[in-house]
């Protein structure tokens, strides 16, 4: 092999691999007895991060900003959808480096009320390395 193919070529995989085992973020919601995962990555800027319709009374959106590193969180937000449109009812902020702490992940069980309808959300989310949690 030419000697100067493997360096490039360590150039060009290294990105994915990096990639590959950067850590991610799992949510997992329970709303009217079902159980949904959502995975989370890492991204440049919140701006594009869009919230999940959970059953038909919320929204759920998770955003995980890995830098720059004194502002590094996984921030996550709960809407009530009404009918004038969402409304935020639950913000929590969990900064870097995180850490799971039992069998709720890093956030614990969390539980979330519809003001309006008296719906409960409940979620938790864990951190997921490489892939597997």
């Amino acid at each position: 092999m030419n000697p100067f193919r493997l360096p490039i070529l360590l150039l060009v995989l290294l990105p994915g691999l990096v990639a590959a085992a950067a850590p991610s973020v799992v949510c997992h919601t329970t709303y009217g007895g079902e159980t949904h995962a959502h995975r989370v990555r890492s991204v440049a800027s919140p701006y594009g991060v869009g919230s999940e319709p959970i059953g038909s009374h919320f929204l759920f959106r998770v955003v995980f900003e890995g830098q720059p590193r004194e502002l590094a969180a996984v921030k996550i937000y709960t809407y009530a959808d009404l009918d004038h449109g969402p409304t935020l009812i639950h913000q929590s902020t969990h900064p870097l480096p995180l850490a799971n702490r039992g069998a709720y992940g890093f956030t614990g069980l969390q539980r979330v009320y519809e003001p309006r309808r008296d719906s409960e959300l409940e979620y938790w989310c864990e951190v997921a390395q490489g892939g597997r949690k």
